[in-house]
């Protein structure tokens, strides 16, 4: 017999309006910290030991905020919001001041997309003015790197991977567009490497596991779609995972390469082993659609957790499959 499915371990309640994005920061100091972005543009900094948010900053001009981060080397809060706005906040000695803005001209739900690339430097990724383009920038100079734009119409550009291969010169990114495709782009050629048609609607999502090259997308209907990059770079679609209801608002690997998460319009987050894509769990707590899932960084494996945000203005905290995850 199967085990029965788990309960949240504890919720996180107060945020006032839907929870599009959220991000664990759990190695820096003592207390881990979990940051969320709300439809209205507010910033919870929730402190995962007193189960309380420890500040919350107004961003965005109350436009929802669709992305949050962190830039390691700094100790900077990066936030993306509606208002077409990437800010840099300063939280250091319990500040949260806007230090920088960035204007993407973007009006989509695309999110940016952070690739540290040095001690103080970065690369930051987002959706353009242009319904195709992705414009790169370094940080903090905000100097310009290159755009992307495909010479094919595929429609707006959905969902966006910055990554530094383990051999090859420069950075890479995949980028997931409107009609279903898939591109991996060379960011420092600023030339497109491969492309796939994983979808036959939209790719909301998508995310990558380096480590393996390899990586997996979701869409509003019911597939998930699997791929891989042979040595050539060449996208190759290869899995596919039929869920029992459509729509998929974003998937996540935990670090160990073990698990995938995924947030699903159904209301529920399911759980799947990564090497295999077998299901192992379905998480049900949600009154409405999962916008956000993220497992936390925390060094110690017992203490990793899943966070998962929803429509419904909760946070639902569980710990699945914490010591000697299943490698599916």
């Amino acid at each position: 017999m199967s085990r029965p499915a788990p309960s949240p371990i504890y919720t996180l309640r107060g945020a006032g309006s839907a929870l599009n994005t959220l991000h664990f920061s759990c190695c820096g100091g003592d207390t881990p910290l979990l940051f969320s972005g709300s439809a209205k543009g507010a910033i919870h900094i929730w402190n995962l030991n007193s189960r309380r948010a420890e500040k919350i900053i107004e961003s965005h001009s109350g436009s929802s905020v669709i992305w949050v981060n962190m830039l390691q080397s700094a100790g900077n809060l990066i936030s993306q919001g509606r208002d077409m706005l990437v800010c840099l906040w300063d939280l250091s000695e319990g500040r949260s001041e806007l230090m920088e803005s960035v204007w993407t001209g973007s009006v989509g739900f695309c999110q940016c997309s952070l690739l540290e690339t040095g001690l103080a430097n970065s690369l930051l990724a987002f959706a353009g003015q242009q319904t195709e383009e992705i414009k790169i920038i370094e940080l903090p100079s905000k100097t310009p790197v290159c755009t992307l734009v495909p010479e094919a119409k595929l429609g707006m550009v959905m969902c966006i991977k910055l990554w530094q291969p383990d051999s090859g010169p420069g950075p890479l990114l995949l980028a997931g567009y409107e009609d279903g495709s898939l591109l991996l782009w060379d960011v420092t050629q600023r030339s497109k490497l491969s492309q796939v048609k994983a979808h036959p609607e939209p790719v909301m999502c998508l995310t990558f596991d380096p480590k393996c090259l390899r990586g997996i997308s979701g869409s509003s209907e019911k597939n998930l779609s699997s791929w891989m990059l042979d040595g050539q770079n060449n996208l190759q679609l290869q899995d596919c995972v039929t869920l029992v209801n459509p729509g998929v608002s974003q998937l996540c690997i935990r670090e160990d390469g073990k698990l995938l998460a995924s947030a699903g319009w159904d209301h529920r987050v399911r759980i799947f082993g990564w090497k295999k894509l077998r299901p192992l769990a379905v998480l049900q707590y949600h009154t409405d659609m999962v916008l956000s899932v993220a497992f936390s960084d925390h060094e110690d494996q017992r203490q990793r957790l899943l966070a998962a945000g929803s429509k419904d203005q909760r946070i639902s905290l569980w710990s699945i499959y914490s010591e000697g995850a299943e490698t599916g």
